[in-house]
């Protein structure tokens, strides 16, 4: 709650090396910061200050991230930018910015998320974004952009959120955007001038969770190709001229009318507030001849073109404003979109302030409640116990801005008042895999190959993790109790309260940290964390995963000895068939790999990937069941 000028012997600090004075109400002149030559952290954002981005930034080699969003800054984004060859994080969003973006920019080859939206900045999006091959959040929206979108952002292949909403952008929607198979959070292409076809490459994006159309001059029809998008939760392709059969999933079956009105004419069986498509055909068959209706249509286009330039500017207004609100009620937190004092009091209320009766879970540094929103919306708010902890709470933050995965469970918000501590994450129905795998009833539900596939889910977000990241994340508490399961059984990893973001430039060491049972041996005569830590926790927990128990008092009875597969697994399921079998081999045979006492010889996460990922046919000789598997010494 900091009030006042930003004082001139701060600014004026050339040994500054982290400078963090975010959401306070300061107010002052940026443009007389100077060259800052250790800067490598600065976040000014969410205060009341104005001025322009100095051309001496670039003189700060070694900046990682730069966020000032949320001020007043008018000017242009400097092209000196483009010196800052360490930067991960640019974020100048909502502010008043003007001129081209700068294809300076296309020079940091290690930007990982770029927010430029909510400002007026005009021209084309430079082609030089293609050179930025690891950046995954790209945020132009609400500018004034335009020209084609060529295929320069389909070439950011790591992208895994999208958005061009709220400008002037016009053709067709490069195709190229299909090859973005990461993009999980979200594709906004709405409020802009897109014309043609919906390409039918968009329905490759099986990751991806809200695709926003709406707004455009689309037509054609919606590709039967979005069958195949599995995770998608949202979609909204109204105010085109789109025509034809909505495509058949249960996600438009019981979608909102919201999502397809105002088109030229589309059909769906079984589609609320659609006529079902075999009625549109009779309907068609009943109009009078053709010729008719070829004379007809050029009044018809006259009338709506000059309906449609009069009422431009007014439509354009409300229906942003329209979209805005379908957006807000579908994701609560959507980073574009939300109140935050107006969603803080709804989880006071959901929660009955923190009642034990909505408490589904405690743990040592806070207790999770389930909170149902008035939209419908469920979340696991997170509350931490005491001000203690705070070290805690903030770095699971720090830990989940940095990185977005569908295996991850998602941080939509946090509330860091002086009285009230607490996380916002999505909910997930069916608890932690510790859970499931203690009652026999749930344990025969998660039956071999839902294993296989939890332990796909928990290697793909952990290789993410420690090698996709713009830093490798050391989680460092990798345990069944925070693995989550949803209703489909897939697995997120949540609770990074202990991770660590990996600096290569440091020594790594830190206080021991961890749950007993999966920590790696060195870790008792070392504090220095590296990944191998995390696979040696993934390791324990594999084989926590296929006995149906935590395997340390087996293992250490059996250290330097062999076991056949049959003895390692859950004795409340039947035994597997062949090839599942051979599946299970290959994933036992490789976490005790993990669990090797000398961190050098256990593998990577990366390699656990390509050993998961690759289906051989099972020998038939081969009796997987009764192969024997040696276990190390590392219990004994």
């Amino acid at each position: 709650m900091l009030v006042g000028p930003l004082p001139t012997s701060l600014l004026r600090c050339t040994s500054l090396v982290r400078f963090r004075l975010e959401r306070n109400q300061l107010q002052g002149d940026i443009s007389e910061m100077g060259v800052y030559p250790n800067l490598v952290y600065i976040d000014i954002s969410s205060n009341k200050l104005f001025g322009q981005l100095s051309h001496s930034w670039g003189e700060c080699h070694g900046l990682s991230m730069l966020r000032a969003s949320e001020n007043g800054i008018t000017g242009v984004i400097p092209p000196s930018i483009g010196k800052l060859s360490q930067l991960r994080i640019l974020d100048v969003s909502s502010n008043k910015l003007e001129g081209h973006i700068p294809p300076e920019i296309g020079n940091i080859m290690t930007l990982f998320n770029l927010s430029l939206g909510n400002n007026l900045l005009r021209g084309s999006i430079p082609q030089e974004i293609a050179s930025l091959k690891n950046l995954e959040y790209l945020d132009l929206s609400s500018n004034n952009l335009s020209g084609q979108l060529g295929g320069s952002v389909g070439q950011c292949l790591k992208l895994r959120l999208l958005n061009l909403s709220h400008n002037q952008l016009n053709g067709s929607i490069p195709m190229e955007l299909g090859m973005l198979v990461n993009l999980q959070g979200l594709l906004d292409l709405s409020e802009n001038s897109f014309s043609s076809m919906i390409p039918t490459q968009l329905g490759d994006l099986s990751m991806l969770e809200a695709l926003n159309l709406s707004h455009n001059a689309l037509s054609g029809r919606i590709p039967p190709s979005f069958q195949r998008m599995n995770s998608l939760l949202y979609m909204d392709v109204s105010y085109n001229k789109l025509e034809g059969p909505v495509p058949q999933s249960r996600l438009f079956k019981e979608a909102p009318t919201e999502w397809f009105v105002h088109n030229t004419h589309l059909c769906g069986d079984g589609v609320k507030n659609l006529p079902p498509c075999d009625h549109t055909s009779s309907y068609q068959k009943g109009r009078k001849p053709r010729a008719i209706l070829l004379a007809i249509i050029p009044a018809t286009v006259t009338f709506m073109l000059i309906t449609a330039l009069a009422t431009w500017q007014c439509k354009r207004k409300k229906s942003k404003a329209e979209s805005g609100k379908g957006l807000e009620q579908v994701k609560m937190f959507a980073i574009w979109n939300f109140d935050g004092e107006d969603v803080y009091k709804k989880i006071i209320e959901a929660t009955k302030r923190f009642s034990d009766a909505h408490c589904i879970g405690r743990g040592g540094n806070g207790s999770v409640y389930i909170a149902q929103l008035p939209t419908g919306e469920i979340f696991a708010i997170k509350k931490i116990h005491t001000m203690e902890d705070d070290k805690l709470f903030h770095r699971e933050i720090d830990a989940l801005i940095h990185i977005w995965h569908r295996n991850i469970v998602k941080l939509f918000g946090y509330c860091a008042a002086a009285h009230q501590r607490f996380l916002v994450y999505e909910y997930m129905d069916r608890g932690s895999l510790a859970k499931s795998l203690q009652s026999k009833e749930t344990a025969i539900e998660l039956d071999w190959t839902r294993r296989l596939n939890i332990t796909k889910d928990v290697a793909n977000a952990l290789s993410y993790m420690h090698h996709d990241c713009f830093a490798p994340i050391v989680h460092r508490d990798i345990t069944s109790s925070n693995i989550l399961l949803d209703m489909d059984f897939s697995a997120c990893i949540s609770d990074f309260g202990l991770a660590k973001i990996l600096d290569g430039d440091a020594s790594n060491c830190t206080r021991l940290a961890g749950t007993n049972g999966y920590l790696a041996p060195e870790l008792a005569y070392s504090t220095r964390v590296t990944e191998k830590c995390d696979v040696y926790s993934f390791g324990v927990l594999m084989l926590e995963l296929f006995m149906g128990h935590h395997p340390g008092d087996f293992l250490s009875s059996m250290a330097n000895r062999s076991t056949s597969l049959e003895d390692l697994l859950d004795i409340r399921l039947p035994f597997p068939e062949t090839e599942i079998a051979s599946e299970i081999f290959k994933v036992i045979v490789f976490a005790v790999c993990c669990i090797e006492p000398n961190p050098s010889y256990r593998p990577t996460m990366q390699q656990a990937i390509k050993v998961f990922s690759t289906t051989e046919r099972p020998d038939d000789q081969l009796d997987c069941l009764q192969t024997d598997i040696v276990i190390p010494s590392t219990w004994s």
